[in-house]
């Protein structure tokens, strides 16, 4: 058992900074819910790390535990419009350039969750820094596939951002 919570704490270390951040994107930035969802992930890594096939890297098997956690919780859950936000930011007194780059930020995780579920799921793994090849294995599509719809899904959110 020591040595199954030493891995699980390395693992936990060296993923929850990826996690969180897409977690975070799935969550149009809310950051409490980000959280939850991030500790719901790492709780079932957890439960199954003993199941671990190694089929792939454990990376690979942690994004998409984590694409799934998100997208059933988001599934059961309404989330937060950030639309609704967007009017509060603007009349913030901070410095204008914090200001203006915290809502840009808003602005494309509003943009971000118009996006269909595997629109979403794909760009905040391209977003994550992971090679198109690894995400076509976490969304179960073929590497062309991934790229032609990064290729889109970024056209879109160029267009969404400017609006």
């Amino acid at each position: 058992m020591e040595g199954l919570e030493s891995k699980f704490d390395t693992i936990y270390t060296t993923n929850y900074p990826k996690v969180i951040r897409l977690c975070l994107g799935y969550s149009n930035g809310d950051d409490m819910l980000a959280k939850d969802l991030a500790q719901e992930v790492f709780i079932k890594v957890w439960e199954n790390l003993k199941s671990f096939r190694k089929e792939s890297s454990i990376s690979t098997w942690i994004y998409r535990i984590t694409v799934n956690t998100c997208l059933v919780s988001l599934r059961n859950k309404k989330t937060v419009d950030v639309s609704d936000h967007l009017s509060y930011l603007e009349n913030t007194d901070d410095s204008p350039t914090e200001t203006d780059k915290e809502l840009k930020l808003k602005q494309l995780y509003h943009c971000i969750n118009k996006l269909n579920k595997d629109g979403k799921g794909i760009i905040l793994l391209e977003l994550e820094g992971l090679p198109q090849k690894e995400i076509a294995e976490i969304m179960g599509l073929s590497h062309e596939a991934v790229r032609v719809r990064v290729h889109r899904i970024k056209n879109q959110l160029t267009k969404c951002v400017k609006l």
